[in-house]
């Protein structure tokens, strides 16, 4: 099946999903209510062309979202483009290959220093904003945080000629109340992750096809949101585990009776608070 019918069924299951089970969205991530800043009104994030989007409100404002909420049996995959191209490629033959839907979450260096890469990955999937330097968080001023947020989609959109999906992943996954507000004020909706492969730490950390489907059929459950990553490890490590366990951990899952959906729900629910899909 190719990637545009796993969309559309993506889209209308998981929309369901959103809409009549609250209970289920509430316990998809945990929630960070909104806290005011004295002195500091939020104000809506901007597209890279200049307009308005508007802040995340409703059922996923104020929440880091770790699995979705629905029954099917089916996963979610996605990578984090941070470091070296590597893998990008293998990782994109691969979905390919299968017909599979995969979101990935970009740095604006990334996308700056590999832009070919970047630019083929945003051909045939949706890219979300990891930030622009992958610091973290909680460490960093509102300032600072609206500076990461709004360079990173800058350069995503000057790489790839379009803005990123209104999807932020945390780097690190280093994140406290007001760091989501924050996002959320910028216009994105915040996605962690149900299981992370640990696949960056590579050949040298111990990562192999084995650990990295291991932990995934360990926390196999309907809506888990997978954690993979697109890069070596460093420049001694020059593995991309992650790249090479993937046909593996497609057929694992498969074997289980999974199958594989898209975060395409959380980007329509959004488009939708913005007046529309985003582009």
């Amino acid at each position: 099946m190719n990637n545009e019918l796993w969309h559309r069924r993506g889209i209308l299951r998981l929309a369901a999903g959103l809409a009549g089970a609250t209970t289920a969205v509430a316990a998809a991530g945990p929630a960070f209510g909104r806290q005011a800043v004295p002195g500091r009104q939020a104000v809506p994030g901007r597209l890279a062309n200049g307009s308005a989007r508007p802040p995340v409100t409703g059922r996923l404002a104020g929440r880091d979202v770790e699995k979705l909420p629905i029954t099917e049996k089916e996963v979610a995959l996605t990578f984090d483009c941070g470091s070296s191209p590597d893998g990008v490629d293998a990782v994109l033959a691969t979905l390919r290959e299968h017909g599979l839907p995969a979101t990935f979450f970009m740095t604006g260096r990334f996308a700056q220093d590999h832009t070919e890469a970047a630019r083929r990955v945003a051909r045939t999937h949706p890219v979300g904003n990891h930030s622009m330097t992958h610091p973290p968080f909680t460490r960093l001023t509102h300032e600072q945080r609206v500076t990461e947020i709004r360079s990173a989609a800058r350069a995503v959109e000057e790489a790839t000629g379009r803005p990123p999906v209104p999807l932020f992943r945390f780097p690190f996954g280093d994140v406290d109340r007001q760091c989501v507000a924050d996002v959320n004020d910028e216009g994105y909706t915040c996605v962690r992750w149900t299981v992370d492969t640990l696949g960056w730490k590579g050949a040298t950390g111990g990562a192999t096809t084995a650990t990295v489907t291991g932990r995934v059929l360990r926390a196999l459950t309907p809506g888990t949101i997978v954690l993979m990553h697109v890069g070596r490890t460093s420049p001694a490590d020059p593995s991309t585990v992650d790249a090479t366990a993937l046909p593996h951990l497609i057929k694992a899952v498969d074997d289980q009776g999974y199958g594989f959906t898209s975060l395409d729900a959380l980007v329509a629910e959004a488009g939708d608070a913005a007046g529309g899909r985003p582009r």
